[in-house]
């Protein structure tokens, strides 16, 4: 299955949902009204897109149908697809131009982090680039295990101490590591972070200063793994984290599980921080590179559901 199909495929519950309500709405109407976007805007809510940025999707609509002097309700569909493209364009490649180059990646417990660096990891060696992973996620039983069951699995180096041991001196370890052996990408594992835990939020800090004194020059992504099945919570952990780790880029994962994929709108509306990657399935080639046209055809698009 191709990049779109997987797209597709994973928004399939999201797309069945709003589609059918609002392909049933604009049948609805002769006309293009107040009430059809009013109506509208209350689709979009039911699929986790906020009021907020529902509100501000239907504007932009209305702006556009003034515009072109839109009459036909029937057009709504496509421009609703273009405008959401629109709206989520911009900041999605990774910035990974030095060697080496460092991913942190952060998230709170569940929402698969330690999957998600593992694909990760098998995704840019496939692109050619040698990758070190760091199991700086000390705290969990069986973290750095699971970590290194990825690593083995993707055919990449890991840098590890035994559990409880001192995050940052992981993350120290791993760069001297990455340093000698020619690594292209560092990417570290960390603990799940509560958002509301200062002293958990502190060690993230210490990390992160480590990583800019011996890498200073070096491109740094601060990923954080939000799960597409919590929704508005997702938004929530990533405010949270925004506004304490300086997060670059999310990655959304479990996309194919749920009918509220409308969140990756919210998420680059109202944070201004771009979704990365998605998640759309169990497989090692599952972690898709976000791309605002194949998101907005996966939502709104006419094509028939896959079998």
């Amino acid at each position: 299955m191709g990049f779109f199909g997987k797209i597709g495929q994973g928004l399939k519950k999201t797309r069945q949902a709003l589609m059918q309500s609002i392909g049933g709405m604009l049948r609805s109407f002769s006309k293009i009204d107040e009430e059809l976007f009013e109506e509208l805007e209350e689709i979009l809510i039911t699929a986790d897109v906020s009021a907020i940025t529902a509100g501000r999707l239907c504007e932009r609509l209305k702006e556009k149908v003034r515009r072109e002097g839109i009459s036909d309700p029937a057009q709504v569909r496509a421009l609703l697809e273009a405008e959401t493209a629109d709206m989520l364009r911009g900041g999605q490649p990774l910035r990974l131009g030095t060697k080496p180059s460092v991913i942190l990646v952060i998230g709170v417990n569940g929402v698969g982090k330690t999957t998600t660096i593992g694909k990760l990891a098998a995704r840019l060696k496939a692109e050619g680039k040698k990758v070190i992973l760091g199991a700086a996620d000390t705290f969990r039983a069986a973290a750095v295990e699971q970590l290194d069951i990825w690593a083995d699995r993707a055919g990449v180096d890991i840098v590890k101490h035994g559990q409880g041991a001192d995050p940052a001196a992981v993350v120290f370890d791993t760069v001297a590591a990455a340093k000698a052996r020619g690594a292209d990408v560092i990417i570290c594992d960390t603990a799940g972070r509560l958002h509301n835990k200062k002293n958990l939020m502190d060690e993230l800090q210490k990390m992160a200063r480590i990583l800019n004194r011996e890498l200073p020059e070096a491109d740094k992504e601060v990923l954080l793994v939000v799960d597409a099945t919590t929704g508005q919570n997702a938004v929530a952990q990533a405010r949270a984290f925004r506004d304490t780790a300086d997060i670059t880029g999310i990655v959304l994962t479990k996309l194919d599980g749920t009918a509220r994929g409308g969140v990756v709108l919210t998420i680059w509306e109202e944070l201004q921080v771009p979704v990365k990657f998605v998640g759309v399935g169990e497989g090692i080639d599952d972690l898709q590179p976000f791309d605002p046209e194949a998101f907005a055809a996966g939502l709104f698009g006419e094509t028939e559901d896959p079998a």
